[in-house]
């Protein structure tokens, strides 16, 4: 369990530097905007290697069951959390000016889905860790105003939600081989 705590910290801690408000002061500690990247990166990707390293190595400990026939919730939810997600990583589309952030929002649905469906000890830390960031983020950055000028396109729209229609397919038909659970999307 002590693994994926590590890695839970190194991966959230560069991402939060901002809200605690010591990202200006690393970066001008470093001797440019490359070797902030670079390591903020490193130690990103170091704890995203240590997170999914930890899970897969963690005893399994129940702490709540959850309810099996409800589980249907947590799949429904994991739609627009993918769609969002996607969202968050094309050109400015409307969903992307609405939501303003729809990559944490997708993270937060994501994390609250999982929290929902599983009730185990590291899946509680794992999920429960992501969905907290998720919201302390989307709170600071709530009177961020997206600075791309360009205007929104509906095809961004229709490929967010196309793509992560079908990410949402290939992650449900394979759950179980991916992440070691099956969901029976199948």
């Amino acid at each position: 369990m002590s693994v994926l705590v590590l890695g839970l910290i190194l991966f959230m801690a560069p991402h939060l530097l901002r809200e605690f408000g010591l990202r200006q002061g690393l970066k001008d500690a470093l001797p440019s905007e490359g070797a902030y990247m670079g390591l903020y990166s490193l130690i990103s990707l170091a704890g995203l290697g240590l997170i999914i390293w930890g899970k897969a190595i963690s005893p399994f400990q129940m702490i709540w069951q959850p309810i099996y026939e409800w589980r249907s919730l947590s799949l429904m939810l994991m739609i627009p959390a993918l769609i969002c997600v996607v969202a968050g990583n094309v050109p400015l589309s409307y969903l992307r000016k609405l939501l303003r952030n729809p990559m944490l929002l997708g993270i937060l649905l994501w994390s609250l889905s999982h929290l929902w469906a599983n009730g185990d000890l590291a899946s509680m830390l794992l999920f429960g860790s992501f969905a907290l960031w998720s919201a302390i983020k989307l709170f600071s950055m709530r009177g961020v105003v997206d600075v791309d000028s360009k205007s929104p396109s509906f095809v961004w729209d229709i490929i967010s939600i196309l793509a992560g229609l079908v990410l949402y397919t290939v992650i449900g038909l394979y759950h179980g081989e991916l992440f070691g659970v099956g969901i029976g999307l199948a």
